[in-house]
């Protein structure tokens, strides 16, 4: 494997690249002050907190809105249609063979699956989200609906708090299949939403 010759394309473009790193750092702020808030429990800085909490939740919906259009109507492999591949799904299935070498440029099929149910997932955290800060601080779109209704607290609570653990999942299984694919298949990946570059090795 070692010497072994790259190729290189250019895949992903700076809006995406852009997009992709506010996401991911407002999705951080947010794992980061719900934790800090809960260990603080009931305090003015737990307080705080809850409010900036809130407010990267909005950078969140803004970043997943941008994500969407662009998704819509930027280049090839920003495009939405790009993560549905179901026959490389059903192949990997069938043949039991998941965590596979990349192949083409873009984004590896299985990691397009995850990504899209992860999408999903944002979706509920943000619309239940949204629904607890009407809830508990009487902010944000939903609070005519649902301004400091405790009743309907239970309702969204808890599948916020599940939500987050697929979140933090995620996270690690992210990054621990960038680790193994540079480690097992040979291949630089963490740096292409940085240099908007892929590498791929060159067939013999």
């Amino acid at each position: 494997m070692a010497g072994q010759a790259l190729s290189r394309a250019k895949v992903y473009d700076p809006v995406l690249r852009i997009l992709h790193a506010c996401n991911g750092l407002a999705i951080l702020l947010l794992v980061a002050t719900s934790l800090a808030a809960a260990a603080l429990e009931f305090t003015p800085e737990a307080a705080t907190l809850w409010r900036l909490h809130v407010w990267c939740g909005y950078a969140l919906a803004i970043g997943l809105a941008g994500r969407l259009a662009w998704g819509l109507h930027g280049p090839e492999h920003a495009r939405l249609r790009a993560f549905w591949q179901w026959r490389a799904w059903w192949t990997a299935l069938r043949t039991r063979r998941l965590f596979t070498e990349p192949e083409g440029y873009g984004h590896h099929p299985l990691a397009a699956g995850v990504y899209l149910a992860f999408y999903l997932v944002i979706l509920a955290l943000l619309v239940t989200g949204l629904a607890l800060a009407a809830i508990e601080q009487g902010r944000g779109p939903l609070v005519e609906w649902l301004g400091h209704d405790v009743t309907s607290k239970a309702l969204f609570k808890r599948p916020h708090d599940l939500l987050e653990e697929f979140v933090w999942g995620f996270i690690v299984l992210h990054l621990a299949a960038l680790v193994l694919h540079e480690s097992r298949h040979g291949v630089p990946v963490a740096q292409a939403m940085v240099s908007g570059y892929q590498y791929r090795k060159e067939k013999s």
